[in-house]
Formats: structure tokens, sequence, C-alpha cells
């Protein structure tokens, strides 16, 4: 009986669950403004960049490849990038991103 007595009264003095599920929501809070929103944010763009990319847009591909967009397949969502002159290569449309060059004109 005396070491029920201890342990609740040792639970009566820690404080309230209620401040540690406060702070545990600021603490979401935070991450939320911080971290997970401008990512959502970024995503976003990035998925509108990729569906308006037109003939003549700079482009670069998840592998590095710089390179100017010639030919749009909208049905198979196919891009034909020329990297030289008069060589191409073709890619999903998710696979691109903005070029720096692009990036630095839009803002």
């Amino acid at each position: 009986m005396n070491a029920l007595t201890i342990i609740l009264q040792a639970a009566g003095q820690q404080g309230g669950g209620m401040s540690f599920i406060i702070m545990m929501v600021v603490i979401f809070a935070i991450m939320w403004f911080f971290m997970i929103r401008p990512q959502q944010k970024k995503q976003k763009e990035l998925a509108n960049f990729q569906n308006s990319v037109a003939i003549g847009t700079e482009v670069v591909t998840q592998g590095g490849i710089y390179g100017i967009v010639k030919k749009v397949d909208e049905a198979n969502n196919i891009l034909y990038i020329e990297i030289a002159k008069d060589v191409q290569i073709r890619v999903t449309r998710g696979a691109v991103y903005p070029s720096a060059a692009d990036t630095t004109q839009q803002k």
C-alpha cells in the first residue's frame, strides 16, 4: 500500500500531461512552418514547371544534362531535348528541372 501512494504522489508532482501535449503541438507547428510547408511549395512549383514546359525552354535533366526542348509529345509525356547541334535525347517530362539560367529569369 505504501508503494502505491508513493507512486501516485510522484505522478502528481511531475505536473501534468497537458503541458507535454501542448509542447508537442507547438513543436509540430514549428516543423510544419519551417520544413514541411516550404518543401510542399517547392514540389508544387516544380510540378507546375514540368507541366508547362514548352518548345524552346532551357532545362536540365535528372542526370545533369543541359539542353533546350525541341519537341513535346503530350500524349506520352515525353520531351525531346537538344543537347548539342543535331543531337537530341528523349526524356520523360518528370525528369526535367528548370536550368539555373531559367530560374534567375523567373524571379
